[in-house]
């Protein structure tokens, strides 16, 4: 055990000898010096197989240090061709531990065999041999646990340690929050169980912004501040700012900092909700690029000629308040990079064909933190080493650290890329992060942002990045392997992306870049090259519809399969009508994939025979009576029949890429809303008002219409689906933010908030 100050962390010194059980001299060396390594307060784990010692290298973050014997029968006599395949092993041991590990300290020992009998290529990667039996075990394990103790000391980033410094110094708290870290738990029963619930760390670190010692996260001092230029070094950007209130607060704070009332904004259509409340808050004038989209609901790129500039004012012209503004030079490009189905864009194409012509470009990233730290995302993130600046353009991203590293919900970052001609004034920019950011912000976010930015430190970032794709692709090949097992006359699961890709490893990057003649995706004429789908992002596709949005004879809607993937303890990202989202991060592992592949396995299993939804999905079941005696089999026929009815994979698809009038500015609507000069107006008689509220049908969540757009006919018909739907199909609803259920003038409908004629 080992911590800063009374802060006790396991980090054990790991043994790997085949005789560290044995009754012979050298067991019983290895275990003195494991004793008296124990005796200095210094925990040892043995292991004593060499059978896949590349395995041991899994270790390497959990341990504080590694001995590894070479004096084992597996090294032979002595002689180059008898000791060649152990050395091997032992290489293949220290490239793996080198691959995450550069610092950890690995010592080779010996009683029989010295360094003479190790290849420079080896040597060089240890910090010690030890030669057994010329030193006393006790001054070999002070030798050993020294290197171990510098180690550890050297992995906590600036702000954790100074937290965990805080929080095992025993300081008496006279300022908020409240609890005093933690004690006013104690007092009550339920509070007695939340503080052993969280534990007293988490409690003793809870603090506000008055302790100096941990800097100003508000003014970026301190340890806060050498923790952000930590995390910019590592995520190779000029500046980066955390923000503990999610990816939503980094884009208004990014918005706030460049745009005024009155600006011309250049915005994705289907981008996150939060740019669409920044245009709202800032009175800009939005202009739409519109992205492509398939019939399986998959929002694809926006193609390359809506980035020119002659497609720009095009639309700027188009636009009735757009062509009015004093200034036409866009202030801001906004796009979605990824995509929440895992499309990319070639960034340095967008910088180039826009150059100085927008003031500022913002890539949303809020899911793509990770491709900064692995070549096979090269160009196909906003900011990098050793890429082209723009002469007078900023480039923001924003980042959730939360969604694909290892930040605890709502860890958020802006990394900022100056331009050869100017620099972001970080002054003023300050101002717009005091606007949103709370002057009590959880510092166990703060710490998890530092955290996570030391994770990805190389070269650890590339080999967890490195697994996750290998694991997306390991788990595409198991798919398939199931797939070919049943055969053509019988039905499975497939993923959605390109059809050839490596039989192993992560292949060539070129198997993931997105061709206008690709018979996958269906997104149409768009430019060969300019986009990627990212293979950590998978789609499933669940059968009863082709991608041209035709219905098949039967069909199993997706809802139904992550409600029963659910129950058996596998909680799904996002569900669409036969797609449903699951994200390879950092986190995931062999043995999580594996459990989707049975489980899904299993639903087939059930679905085949049709049992009855008390046995498959009895919580479901229990609030919705009315489907216990149905069949699995028959509840999907209900549904995809229903679906069927209403053409709905067209109706969704068209709504999206219908042509919206806009009628006022998003915050001219948004004013009418404040001041209640609105009405709230039945489905049924709304075509040609315009809308007061965001509209946003669940799935995918992406915002269908904002204030101040008129209902067309193509979105009206999907609302009245969905008001049919959800009336034949309780505990089935879709959703729609915006669409409220609710009695009016003593008529019970489905109606939406208008702006008053």
């Amino acid at each position: 055990m080992i911590g800063t100050k009374d802060m006790k962390f396991r980090f054990p010194i790991v043994v790997i000898d085949e005789d560290f059980r044995a009754e012979n001299i050298s067991g019983s060396s290895i275990r003195d010096l494991a004793e008296a390594i124990g005796n200095e307060g210094m925990e040892v784990v043995g292991f004593t197989s060499y059978v896949d010692l590349t395995s041991f290298a899994q270790q390497a973050s959990r341990a504080s240090c590694f001995i590894v014997s070479i004096d084992d029968d597996e090294f032979g006599s002595g002689s180059p061709e008898e000791v060649a395949v152990p050395i091997e092993a032992l290489r293949s041991f220290i490239l793996a531990v080198r691959k995450r590990n550069t610092d950890i300290p690995i010592f080779l020992y010996g009683e029989t065999r010295t360094a003479q009998h190790i290849p420079n290529d080896v040597l060089r990667e240890l910090h010690g041999f030890i030669h057994m039996f010329e030193d006393t075990p006790e001054f070999v394990a002070r030798h050993i646990i020294r290197e171990a103790k510098k180690y550890l000391s050297s992995l906590a980033p600036p702000f954790f340690n100074a937290l965990m410094e805080y929080a095992s110094d025993s300081s008496y708290s006279w300022h908020c929050p409240g609890h005093s870290g933690g004690v006013a738990f104690l007092k009550s029963p339920i509070g007695q169980m939340f503080h052993q619930f969280f534990g007293e760390n988490m409690l003793r670190a809870d603090v506000c912004n008055s302790v100096d010692e941990l800097g100003q996260l508000l003014d970026h001092t301190g340890p806060v501040a050498a923790s952000e230029q930590n995390a910019a070094r590592i995520f190779n950007s000029d500046h980066l700012f955390f923000v503990t209130n999610g990816t939503s607060t980094s884009n208004k704070i990014v918005w706030h900092s460049t745009v005024a009332p009155g600006d011309i904004v250049v915005v994705d259509r289907n981008c996150h909700k939060s740019i669409l409340h920044s245009i709202i808050m800032t009175g800009a004038i939005p202009v739409f690029l519109m992205p492509t989209r398939n019939h399986y609901g998959i929002i694809g790129p926006i193609p390359k000629s809506e980035f020119t500039m002659e497609s720009i004012r095009e639309k700027i012209e188009a636009n009735p308040f757009a062509r009015k503004a004093k200034n036409k030079k866009p202030r801001i490009l906004t796009i979605t990079q990824s995509t929440y189905d895992g499309i990319l864009y070639n960034v340095e194409q967008i910088k180039e064909i826009l150059g100085s012509n927008i003031d500022t470009l913002h890539f949303d990233e809020a899911w793509l933190p990770h491709a900064t730290f692995h070549d096979f995302y090269k160009n196909m993130h906003a900011i990098g080493t050793d890429r082209p600046r723009s002469d007078d353009t900023l480039v923001f991203a924003t980042q959730s650290t939360h969604k694909l590293l290892a930040g605890l919900s709502q860890a958020s970052q802006i990394l900022v890329q100056n331009g050869n001609n100017r620099k972001l004034d970080t002054h003023r920019f300050n101002e717009s992060y005091l606007m949103h950011s709370s002057t009590s912000p959880q510092y166990s976010i703060i710490a998890s942002c530092d955290v996570a930015a030391a994770m990805m430190e190389a070269p650890g970032g590339t080999a967890l990045v490195e697994e996750s794709l290998l694991e997306a692709l390991d788990f595409r090949r198991a798919m398939r392997k199931v797939d070919a097992e049943f055969g053509d006359d019988d039905w499975w699961f497939q993923v959605w992306g390109p059809k050839d890709i490596a039989e192993e490893g992560i292949g060539e990057r070129e198997d993931w870049v997105i061709r206008e003649d690709d018979d996958w995706h269906d997104f149409g004429n768009i430019e060969s090259g300019f986009n990627m789908l990212d293979p950590i992002k998978a789609t499933i596709i669940t059968p009863g519809l082709n991608l041209k949005g035709d219905f098949d004879e039967f069909g199993i809607p997706a809802a139904i399969v992550s409600k029963y993937l659910a129950e058996h303890g596998i909680i799904i990202e996002k569900t669409g009508l036969y797609s449903f989202f699951i994200m390879f991060t950092i986190g995931i592992t062999k043995g999580r994939w594996n459990s989707m592949v049975t489980e899904l396995q299993q639903f087939k299993d059930d679905y085949d025979q049709n049992l009855p939804l008390w046995r498959v999905l009895p919580e479901f079941v229990s609030k919705h009576k009315q489907y216990e005696r149905i069949g699995l089999r028959d509840l999907c026929t209900q549904i995809h029949d229903m679906y069927k009815k209403y053409d709905v994979a067209k109706i969704t698809t068209d709504m999206y890429l219908s042509k919206i009038e806009p009628a006022m500015t998003p915050a001219d609507a948004w004013a009418k809303m404040a001041h209640r000069e609105i009405e709230r107006v039945s489905i049924d008689e709304i075509e040609g008002r315009i809308t007061a509220m965001l509209v946003t049908p669940y799935p995918p969540g992406i915002p269908l219409m904002v204030p101040g757009e008129r209902f067309n006919s193509t979105i009206i018909s999907y609302l009245k689906f969905a008001r049919d739907f959800n009336s034949a199909l309780p505990g089935f609803e879709t959703d729609v933010h915006g669409l409220v259920k609710d009695t009016v003038n003593g008529v019970e409908g489905y109606y939406i908030d208008v702006v008053k004629e």
